[in-house]
């Protein structure tokens, strides 16, 4: 899943950089307002690093180790 950041201009969402979509794609357009986008973004963040960093996932490295 990628998030790629837009506008709307003239009634139409415009991508603010290259975006490498085959023609015909389905997107999902997620609205921000702008205020909540730090608050999306944090909470994106924190359950990436519960889920990443956390003392159950240290057995398999432990195992990977030997």
């Amino acid at each position: 899943m990628n998030t790629i950041e837009g506008i709307v201009k003239n009634g139409q969402i415009v991508p603010l950089g290259d975006v490498d979509l085959e023609e015909g794609s389905r997107v999902l357009v997620v609205l921000s307002d702008g205020d909540d986008q730090d608050f999306w973004l944090g909470a994106t963040e924190e359950s990436l690093r519960a889920i990443w960093d956390n003392k159950e996932d240290d057995v398999y490295a432990e195992l990977l180790a030997k």
